[in-house]
C-alpha cells in the first residue's frame, strides 16, 4: 500500500510518499511544490496542479492524506489557502485515489503525542518513524506526517464505514 501525504500551501505545498506493508514503515519519497509568487493567483494554481499531476503519476500512491485547513486572522490568506487545498484535494480525487482529511492537532496528536507539538518535535518524529529519512523541507516533513497520520487511522476510518453502511 502506497500512501501520499499533502500539506497544502499556496506558496509551498509538501508532499511525502510512504509505502505501508504489513506493520512496516518506509520512507520511498518527500519533496515540495513552490509556486511563482510573481505569478497570478491562477497561474499559480496550474503551477500546483500539474506538479501535484506528475508527483501522483510518478509514484502512483493508493491513497490521499490531506491536511485540513485552519483559519488564518488574515481572511484573505485563509481564501487563497482554501484554493490551494482545493487543487491538492481534486488532483488525487480526480485519478481515482481515495481522500482522507485530518486536522493539524490530530496529526501531531498522532506523530508527537501531544496536539500542539512545535515543527521541529514533529521533523525529529517522522525522522525516528522512518528511519533514513531526510526530509527536503519542513512542509514535506508535515506532509510525511500525514500520511503516517493516515495509516494510523484508516483502519479505524474503515471500520466505521462499515458500521454506519450496516445501520
Amino acid at each position: 500500500m502506497r500512501i501520499i501525504g499533502l500539506d497544502p500551501g499556496l506558496h509551498k505545498t509538501g508532499w511525502g510518499i510512504i509505502d505501508l506493508d504489513g506493520n512496516h514503515l518506509s520512507h520511498v519519497d518527500d519533496g515540495t511544490v513552490v509556486t511563482d509568487r510573481l505569478s497570478s493567483l491562477a497561474e499559480r494554481l496550474v503551477q500546483l496542479q500539474q506538479s501535484l499531476i506528475e508527483v501522483i503519476s510518478r509514484f502512483q500512491p493508493n491513497e490521499a492524506a490531506i491536511e485540513e485547513t485552519f483559519v488564518n486572522v488574515n481572511p484573505l490568506s485563509t481564501l487563497k489557502l482554501g484554493q490551494a487545498r482545493g487543487i491538492v484535494m481534486v488532483v488525487p480525487a480526480s485519478q481515482g485515489i481515495p481522500v482522507s482529511e485530518y486536522t493539524p492537532n490530530l496529526v501531531k496528536k498522532t506523530i508527537v503525542g501531544s496536539g500542539h507539538a512545535r515543527k521541529e518535535q514533529i521533523q525529529m518524529m517522522v525522522k525516528t518513524l522512518l528511519p533514513g529519512c531526510i526530509p527536503d523541507s519542513s512542509d514535506s516533513a508535515d506532509a510525511l506526517a500525514i500520511a503516517i497520520c493516515h495509516i494510523h487511522h484508516r483502519k479505524f476510518k474503515a471500520l466505521k464505514s462499515r458500521i454506519e453502511a450496516m445501520t
